[in-house]
């Protein structure tokens, strides 16, 4: 058989020669909800439940489903996947942040980000029945440590409220 004819174009990135080193990340973005449904969301009105406990829960499952879901991800044991909800009440949106922790070989920003979209995606099925016209904004990777490249902060900075996640507040 012909070694030139064998190929790959597709394989799992090999991490066994890098070492384990504690791993964060943690992604933002918000969900638009008009003002009815923020409102509902706040006080806990919605006709399915409380939109933002069920995410926070959904959330961290989603976290730890992100290798069943996106090809290619290391089958990871998460440390951590915690999720955060800040109410924006200047535009009727819930900021959601979805923070990550490993102490392992490879990163953990597509738990983070899936993590997060699970969470937006459970308040959006909850909000729909009193807004059809919602709108999930702004989604990004705001922070991620460890591994040979050290710590990376977005360009846009941190908000108060990433950094106090960070800082364990």
């Amino acid at each position: 058989m012909d070694d030139s004819n064998i190929r790959t174009s597709t394989s799992m990135a090999d991490v066994s020669a890098k070492p384990a080193t504690r791993r964060r990340a943690l992604a933002s973005g918000r969900i638009v909800l008009g003002e009815k449904a923020f409102t509902m969301v706040l006080n806990r009105q919605l006709p399915k439940g409380d939109a933002l406990a069920m995410a926070e829960i959904a959330g961290i499952q989603g976290a730890k489903q992100t290798p069943a879901l996106i090809p290619l991800c290391h089958p990871i044991s998460l440390n951590r996947a915690a999720i955060f909800c800040v109410p924006r009440h200047e535009d009727h949106s819930i900021e959601v942040f979805c923070l990550a922790e490993i102490d392992e070989r490879t990163g953990v920003e597509m738990e983070a980000l899936c993590g997060l979209s699970i969470a937006q995606l459970t308040i959006w099925d909850l909000s729909k029945p009193i807004n059809a016209a919602l709108e999930i904004c702004d989604m990004r990777l705001l922070y991620k440590s460890g591994g040979k490249r050290g710590t990376w902060t977005h360009p846009g900075g941190l908000s108060k409220e990433a950094e106090a996640i960070l800082a364990g507040q």
